[in-house]
Protein backbone atom coordinates (compact mmCIF):
# COMPACT_ATOMS: atom_id res chain seq x y z
CA UNK A 1 0.00 0.00 0.00
CA UNK A 2 0.92 3.17 -0.29
CA UNK A 3 1.63 5.15 3.04
CA UNK A 4 1.46 8.26 5.36
CA UNK A 5 3.23 7.65 8.44
CA UNK A 6 2.71 9.65 11.31
CA UNK A 7 5.09 9.52 14.56
CA UNK A 8 7.67 10.85 16.33
CA UNK A 9 9.43 8.87 19.15
CA UNK A 10 10.73 5.11 19.47
CA UNK A 11 7.67 3.56 19.59
CA UNK A 12 6.71 4.86 16.24
CA UNK A 13 10.22 4.51 14.72
CA UNK A 14 9.50 0.51 15.63
CA UNK A 15 6.25 0.67 13.63
CA UNK A 16 7.61 2.78 10.65
CA UNK A 17 10.76 0.14 10.07
CA UNK A 18 8.14 -2.99 10.20
CA UNK A 19 6.24 -1.19 7.20
CA UNK A 20 9.44 -0.76 5.16
CA UNK A 21 10.48 -4.37 5.78
CA UNK A 22 7.10 -5.18 4.53
CA UNK A 23 6.99 -3.73 1.11
CA UNK A 24 5.09 -1.18 1.74
CA UNK A 25 5.62 2.18 -0.31
CA UNK A 26 6.23 5.22 2.79
CA UNK A 27 5.34 8.02 0.49
CA UNK A 28 5.83 10.45 3.43
CA UNK A 29 6.51 10.92 7.19
CA UNK A 30 4.76 13.49 9.55
CA UNK A 31 6.84 14.18 12.63
CA UNK A 32 7.23 16.59 15.31
CA UNK A 33 9.75 19.59 14.97
CA UNK A 34 13.03 18.82 15.83
CA UNK A 35 13.99 19.78 19.64
CA UNK A 36 17.03 20.89 21.74
CA UNK A 37 19.01 17.92 23.18
CA UNK A 38 22.43 17.08 25.06
CA UNK A 39 24.79 19.52 26.84
CA UNK A 40 24.38 21.81 23.85
CA UNK A 41 20.77 21.60 23.53
CA UNK A 42 21.61 21.85 19.56
CA UNK A 43 18.36 21.00 17.78
CA UNK A 44 17.84 17.11 17.14
CA UNK A 45 16.09 14.76 14.80
CA UNK A 46 13.67 12.54 17.37
CA UNK A 47 13.63 8.68 16.24
CA UNK A 48 11.49 8.55 13.13
CA UNK A 49 13.11 11.54 11.31
CA UNK A 50 16.14 9.76 11.80
CA UNK A 51 15.08 6.54 10.24
CA UNK A 52 13.01 8.45 7.54
CA UNK A 53 16.03 10.16 6.24
CA UNK A 54 17.84 6.92 6.60
CA UNK A 55 15.72 5.49 3.71
CA UNK A 56 15.05 8.53 2.10
CA UNK A 57 11.92 9.08 2.45
CA UNK A 58 10.42 12.79 2.57
CA UNK A 59 9.30 14.35 5.81
CA UNK A 60 7.39 16.78 7.36
CA UNK A 61 7.36 18.90 10.23
CA UNK A 62 4.47 20.98 10.83
CA UNK A 63 4.10 22.56 13.92
CA UNK A 64 0.20 21.84 13.70
CA UNK A 65 -2.52 20.62 11.44
CA UNK A 66 -4.97 22.56 12.49
CA UNK A 67 -6.51 25.53 9.61
CA UNK A 68 -7.49 27.58 12.49
CA UNK A 69 -3.97 26.98 14.95
CA UNK A 70 -1.21 29.64 15.38
CA UNK A 71 0.42 28.15 12.51
CA UNK A 72 -1.84 28.03 9.60
CA UNK A 73 0.52 28.55 6.90
CA UNK A 74 2.39 25.13 8.23
CA UNK A 75 -0.96 23.26 8.33
CA UNK A 76 -2.63 24.26 4.66
CA UNK A 77 1.52 23.22 3.44
CA UNK A 78 1.07 20.05 4.87
CA UNK A 79 -2.47 19.78 3.42
CA UNK A 80 -1.02 20.06 0.08
CA UNK A 81 1.44 17.46 0.87
CA UNK A 82 -0.90 15.11 2.36
CA UNK A 83 -3.39 15.46 -0.72
CA UNK A 84 -0.83 15.18 -3.28
CA UNK A 85 0.66 11.69 -2.04
CA UNK A 86 -2.97 10.44 -2.69
CA UNK A 87 -2.42 7.28 0.00
CA UNK A 88 -4.06 4.25 0.89
CA UNK A 89 -3.73 4.88 4.26
CA UNK A 90 -2.20 6.95 6.80
CA UNK A 91 -0.98 5.06 9.90
CA UNK A 92 -0.56 6.84 13.34
CA UNK A 93 1.38 6.13 16.00
CA UNK A 94 2.57 8.21 19.23
CA UNK A 95 2.30 11.70 16.79
CA UNK A 96 1.77 13.84 19.66
CA UNK A 97 -0.04 15.90 17.20
CA UNK A 98 -4.26 16.13 17.05
CA UNK A 99 -5.66 15.04 13.88
CA UNK A 100 -8.34 17.59 12.58
CA UNK A 101 -11.19 16.06 10.42
CA UNK A 102 -9.72 16.97 6.65
CA UNK A 103 -6.87 14.51 7.88
CA UNK A 104 -8.69 11.66 8.79
CA UNK A 105 -10.58 11.78 5.31
CA UNK A 106 -7.68 12.39 3.14
CA UNK A 107 -6.31 8.50 2.64
CA UNK A 108 -8.00 6.55 0.82
CA UNK A 109 -8.80 4.36 3.63
CA UNK A 110 -8.62 6.73 6.20
CA UNK A 111 -6.07 6.62 9.51
CA UNK A 112 -5.22 3.65 11.55
CA UNK A 113 -4.01 4.05 14.98
CA UNK A 114 -1.39 1.80 16.91
CA UNK A 115 -2.43 2.43 20.39
CA UNK A 116 -0.39 0.51 23.38
CA UNK A 117 -3.34 -0.57 25.16
CA UNK A 118 -6.36 -3.19 25.36
CA UNK A 119 -9.18 -0.35 24.35
CA UNK A 120 -11.18 1.15 26.04
CA UNK A 121 -8.95 0.81 29.22
CA UNK A 122 -6.39 3.76 28.92
CA UNK A 123 -7.06 5.92 26.58
CA UNK A 124 -4.65 9.00 26.27
CA UNK A 125 -1.16 9.87 26.32
CA UNK A 126 0.67 7.59 28.51
CA UNK A 127 -1.49 4.30 28.50
CA UNK A 128 1.85 1.89 29.45
CA UNK A 129 2.58 3.99 32.33
CA UNK A 130 -0.86 3.97 33.82
CA UNK A 131 -0.85 0.33 33.03
CA UNK A 132 1.78 -0.49 35.10
CA UNK A 133 0.56 2.11 38.06
CA UNK A 134 -2.93 0.71 38.12
CA UNK A 135 -1.14 -2.87 38.74
CA UNK A 136 -2.43 -4.60 34.75
CA UNK A 137 -2.19 -7.84 34.59
CA UNK A 138 -2.21 -7.47 30.48
CA UNK A 139 -2.40 -5.06 28.22
CA UNK A 140 -1.49 -5.02 24.33
CA UNK A 141 -1.88 -3.24 21.48
CA UNK A 142 -5.23 -2.11 19.31
CA UNK A 143 -4.88 -0.93 15.61
CA UNK A 144 -7.78 1.54 15.49
CA UNK A 145 -9.71 2.99 12.95
CA UNK A 146 -9.38 6.69 14.03
CA UNK A 147 -12.40 9.14 14.07
CA UNK A 148 -12.61 13.11 15.87
CA UNK A 149 -12.73 11.79 19.32
CA UNK A 150 -9.67 10.69 21.99
CA UNK A 151 -9.17 7.19 20.92
CA UNK A 152 -12.81 6.37 20.47
CA UNK A 153 -12.65 4.93 17.07
CA UNK A 154 -13.72 1.38 15.51
CA UNK A 155 -11.46 -1.39 16.77
CA UNK A 156 -10.06 -3.69 13.73
CA UNK A 157 -7.34 -5.64 15.75
CA UNK A 158 -6.30 -6.78 19.28
CA UNK A 159 -3.03 -8.62 20.59
CA UNK A 160 -2.77 -8.69 24.63
CA UNK A 161 0.39 -9.01 26.03
CA UNK A 162 0.95 -10.43 29.92
CA UNK A 163 2.56 -7.24 32.20
CA UNK A 164 5.11 -9.01 34.41
CA UNK A 165 5.89 -8.62 38.16
CA UNK A 166 9.40 -7.02 36.94
CA UNK A 167 8.20 -4.82 33.84
CA UNK A 168 9.07 -1.16 33.62
CA UNK A 169 7.65 1.21 31.79
CA UNK A 170 10.83 1.07 29.27
CA UNK A 171 10.79 -2.82 29.51
CA UNK A 172 7.17 -2.62 28.65
CA UNK A 173 7.21 0.08 25.61
CA UNK A 174 10.21 -2.27 23.93
CA UNK A 175 7.90 -5.49 23.94
CA UNK A 176 4.73 -3.07 23.13
CA UNK A 177 6.69 -1.39 20.36
CA UNK A 178 7.55 -4.75 18.68
CA UNK A 179 3.90 -6.08 18.63
CA UNK A 180 2.78 -2.78 17.07
CA UNK A 181 5.19 -3.03 14.66
CA UNK A 182 3.71 -7.21 13.42
CA UNK A 183 0.41 -6.35 14.17
CA UNK A 184 0.08 -3.11 11.69
CA UNK A 185 2.01 -5.09 9.02
CA UNK A 186 -0.78 -8.00 9.72
CA UNK A 187 -3.45 -5.24 9.66
CA UNK A 188 -2.44 -3.76 6.31
CA UNK A 189 -2.30 -7.51 5.22
CA UNK A 190 -5.81 -8.74 6.14
CA UNK A 191 -7.70 -5.49 5.06
CA UNK A 192 -10.32 -4.71 5.02
CA UNK A 193 -11.11 -5.60 8.37
CA UNK A 194 -14.13 -5.82 10.23
CA UNK A 195 -14.64 -2.57 12.25
CA UNK A 196 -16.14 -3.50 16.08
CA UNK A 197 -16.83 -0.65 18.16
CA UNK A 198 -15.46 0.05 21.19
CA UNK A 199 -17.40 -1.19 24.42
CA UNK A 200 -19.16 1.26 26.49
CA UNK A 201 -17.91 -0.15 29.88
CA UNK A 202 -14.27 -0.48 30.88
CA UNK A 203 -13.29 3.04 29.78
CA UNK A 204 -10.49 4.69 31.42
CA UNK A 205 -7.91 7.56 30.67
CA UNK A 206 -4.32 7.16 30.42
CA UNK A 207 -3.84 10.93 31.57
CA UNK A 208 0.07 12.20 30.88
CA UNK A 209 2.12 12.11 33.78
CA UNK A 210 3.09 14.95 35.46
CA UNK A 211 6.36 15.61 37.45
CA UNK A 212 4.30 16.55 40.55
CA UNK A 213 3.45 12.76 40.75
CA UNK A 214 7.03 11.54 40.76
CA UNK A 215 6.93 12.76 45.23
CA UNK A 216 6.52 9.64 46.82
CA UNK A 217 3.23 9.81 49.52
CA UNK A 218 4.34 6.86 52.15
CA UNK A 219 1.01 6.88 53.14
CA UNK A 220 0.41 4.58 49.91
CA UNK A 221 1.17 0.61 50.41
CA UNK A 222 3.91 -0.38 49.45
CA UNK A 223 2.61 -2.59 46.73
CA UNK A 224 1.48 0.96 45.02
CA UNK A 225 4.14 2.42 45.63
CA UNK A 226 6.13 -0.07 44.28
CA UNK A 227 4.65 -0.16 40.92
CA UNK A 228 4.68 3.58 40.98
CA UNK A 229 8.45 3.59 41.15
CA UNK A 230 8.19 0.76 37.77
CA UNK A 231 5.53 3.06 36.01
CA UNK A 232 7.96 6.30 36.47
CA UNK A 233 10.90 4.51 35.64
CA UNK A 234 13.63 6.64 33.86
CA UNK A 235 11.18 9.86 33.96
CA UNK A 236 10.06 11.27 36.01
CA UNK A 237 10.82 8.65 38.44
CA UNK A 238 10.02 8.35 41.91
CA UNK A 239 11.80 10.51 44.85
CA UNK A 240 11.72 11.74 48.67
CA UNK A 241 13.44 13.86 50.65
CA UNK A 242 15.90 13.20 53.49
CA UNK A 243 17.27 15.22 56.02
CA UNK A 244 16.84 18.05 52.90
CA UNK A 245 18.03 16.37 49.99
CA UNK A 246 15.95 15.14 47.31
CA UNK A 247 17.00 11.03 46.89
CA UNK A 248 15.35 9.07 43.59
CA UNK A 249 13.80 5.57 44.12
CA UNK A 250 15.08 3.47 41.09
CA UNK A 251 13.65 -0.16 42.21
CA UNK A 252 12.29 -1.37 45.18
CA UNK A 253 10.12 -4.90 46.02
CA UNK A 254 7.96 -4.76 48.76
CA UNK A 255 8.44 -7.51 51.49
CA UNK A 256 6.37 -9.36 54.69
CA UNK A 257 6.48 -8.68 57.87
CA UNK A 258 7.97 -12.27 57.97
CA UNK A 259 11.49 -11.12 56.57
CA UNK A 260 11.09 -7.69 58.76
CA UNK A 261 9.72 -8.35 62.15
CA UNK A 262 11.65 -4.95 63.02
CA UNK A 263 8.83 -3.50 61.20
CA UNK A 264 6.17 -4.42 63.70
CA UNK A 265 8.00 -2.81 66.69
CA UNK A 266 8.83 0.45 64.63
CA UNK A 267 4.99 0.95 63.07
CA UNK A 268 5.13 3.90 65.14
CA UNK A 269 7.07 5.31 63.92
CA UNK A 270 4.85 5.76 60.99
CA UNK A 271 4.93 5.71 57.31
CA UNK A 272 8.10 6.72 55.64
CA UNK A 273 10.16 6.11 58.49
CA UNK A 274 13.58 3.21 57.80
CA UNK A 275 12.68 0.31 60.02
CA UNK A 276 15.80 -1.91 58.92
CA UNK A 277 18.88 -1.75 56.91
CA UNK A 278 21.09 -4.30 55.39
CA UNK A 279 23.04 -5.13 52.14
CA UNK A 280 20.04 -6.06 50.68
CA UNK A 281 18.23 -2.63 50.71
CA UNK A 282 16.65 -0.42 53.25
CA UNK A 283 13.41 -1.22 54.16
CA UNK A 284 10.90 2.22 54.23
CA UNK A 285 7.14 1.77 56.28
CA UNK A 286 4.35 2.60 54.42
CA UNK A 287 0.87 2.48 54.33
CA UNK A 288 -1.43 -0.09 55.92
CA UNK A 289 1.23 -1.52 57.47
CA UNK A 290 3.38 -2.46 54.81
CA UNK A 291 6.73 -2.54 54.19
CA UNK A 292 8.61 -1.22 50.93
CA UNK A 293 12.52 -2.65 50.34
CA UNK A 294 14.41 0.09 48.51
CA UNK A 295 17.73 -1.92 46.61
CA UNK A 296 18.96 0.76 44.23
CA UNK A 297 18.60 4.71 44.85
CA UNK A 298 20.25 7.68 42.99
CA UNK A 299 21.49 11.03 44.86
CA UNK A 300 20.40 14.65 42.79
CA UNK A 301 23.15 14.47 39.90
CA UNK A 302 24.70 11.06 40.81
CA UNK A 303 24.89 7.76 39.34
CA UNK A 304 21.76 4.88 40.25
CA UNK A 305 23.64 2.79 43.04
CA UNK A 306 22.54 -0.27 44.74
CA UNK A 307 21.70 0.13 48.30
CA UNK A 308 25.29 -1.20 49.23
CA UNK A 309 27.20 1.35 47.33
CA UNK A 310 24.70 4.00 48.09
CA UNK A 311 25.29 3.72 52.21
CA UNK A 312 28.65 3.87 51.66
CA UNK A 313 28.25 7.51 50.76
CA UNK A 314 24.81 8.54 52.56
CA UNK A 315 24.38 7.49 55.76
CA UNK A 316 21.07 5.94 56.92
CA UNK A 317 19.65 4.21 60.15
CA UNK A 318 16.65 2.55 61.69
CA UNK A 319 14.68 5.35 62.48
CA UNK A 320 15.51 7.96 60.13
CA UNK A 321 12.46 8.69 58.02
CA UNK A 322 11.68 10.22 54.38
CA UNK A 323 9.36 12.92 53.86
CA UNK A 324 6.12 12.38 52.42
CA UNK A 325 4.45 13.99 49.54
CA UNK A 326 1.35 14.68 51.13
Amino acid sequence: MKIIFAGTPEFARVALEALHKAGHEIALVLTQPDRPAGRGMKLQALAVKQLALEHGINVAQPRSLRLDSKYPEEAAAAKLQLEAVRADVMIVAAYGLILPQWVLDTPRLGCLNIHASLLPRWRGAAPIHRAIEAGDSETGITIMQMDAGLDTGDMLLIASLAIEPQDTTPSLHDKLAALGGRLIVQALQEMPLKRVPQPQQGITYANKIDKAESAVNWKLSAPQIERRIRAFSPSPGCSSVMRGELIKLCAAHVVSHSQNNSALRSIHAGEGAISLINSDGVDVLCGEGSVLRITELQRAGGKRLSAAEFLRGFSLQAGDKFESAA
